[in-house]
């Protein structure tokens, strides 16, 4: 494995930080490959190599943790909150957020959030942040033996 350069790492990071911005647009990896300047399988794998998932993981956790600050407010339905952040099958975007965060988007939805209440929202976010799951986990232990 050849450790990606300089230019590479911040074609890399532009990457990273449109589906951090962009997330709700439709993303994909031909299009994030592209606009990295690279072919769709070498992005893919020097991205899991620099940031230790797949650009598609790192999407969707991008998208289950709006997701979540969606839901939170109780304001929108499941639809709608799953169509708000991109994802376009419902029962995908359940599959993925019930795998990430341990309880199916309604059942989070209808519990109570008060606690989240009186925490500043820099800690919101760190604190909302999926965990990893344990294929990702499995993958991450793979990868440094």
């Amino acid at each position: 494995m050849a450790s990606p350069d300089l230019d590479e790492l911040r074609r890399l990071r532009r990457a990273r930080d449109l589906m951090d911005r962009e997330y709700a647009e439709p993303l994909n990896v031909p299009v994030l490959a592209r606009r990295a300047l690279m072919s769709t399988a070498h992005f893919s794998r020097r991205f899991r190599e620099a940031y230790g998932e797949t650009p598609y993981a790192h999407l969707m956790t991008r998208r289950i943790e709006r997701a979540k600050a969606l839901l939170r407010r109780g304001d929108l339905s499941v639809s709608d909150v799953c169509f708000a952040v991109g994802c376009t099958s419902l029962g995908s975007f359940s599959s993925r957020f019930t795998e990430i965060v341990g309880e199916t988007p309604s059942a989070y939805r209808a519990r109570s959030h008060d606690d989240f209440a009186v925490v500043p929202s820099c800690a919101a976010m760190v604190l909302g942040r999926p965990r990893r799951s344990s294929r990702n986990e499995e993958a991450l232990g793979a990868l440094t033996q």
